[in-house]
């Protein structure tokens, strides 16, 4: 009787630590699809000198359609000027250099961080988080004379 005693109160917490573990591997994948994601949208970004409007919209439908969310959720920042490639990079003062640098920064809801938050007393409007994606890549866009 003991032992039906000790699995009845300890059979939820390993319920909920393969639960976790099956949501951990759910999340990571979708943070695996969005940085394949973005990398890909950089690199276009990279040959064009920026992200044209296309090269962002193809990124949000993907994310959308993948993480299932409306388009609105995501939160797009990218450089929009074409920046040419450059030699040498001038720090123009501050602490990346511009001049030459396409800045992309994506953000992307997740909706559930951990299993069973019920059970641990957080509030489900508690348990969303965000991932970031945020950094510089050098255009490799060419200048032309004629531009």
């Amino acid at each position: 009787m003991k032992n039906l005693i000790v699995l009845a109160a300890v059979l939820p917490f390993l319920l909920l630590f393969m639960m976790q573990f099956t949501l951990d591997q759910k999340n990571s994948g979708n943070i695996g699809r969005l940085q394949s994601y973005v990398y890909t949208a950089k690199e276009e970004a990279k040959q064009k000198g920026c992200f044209t409007d296309e090269i962002e919209n193809r990124m949000r439908e993907k994310i959308a359609r993948d993480f299932q969310i409306n388009q609105n959720e995501i939160q797009v920042e990218v450089t929009k000027e074409v920046q040419y490639r450059v030699n040498q990079f001038e720090n123009e003062g501050k602490k990346i250099p511009t001049r030459g640098m396409i800045y992309y920064r994506v953000a992307v809801p997740i909706e559930k961080v951990i299993a069973g938050n019920r059970f641990f007393g957080i509030k489900d409007k508690e348990n969303k988080g965000e991932y970031i994606i945020e950094s510089y890549t050098a255009s490799e866009r060419l200048p032309l004379e004629t531009e």
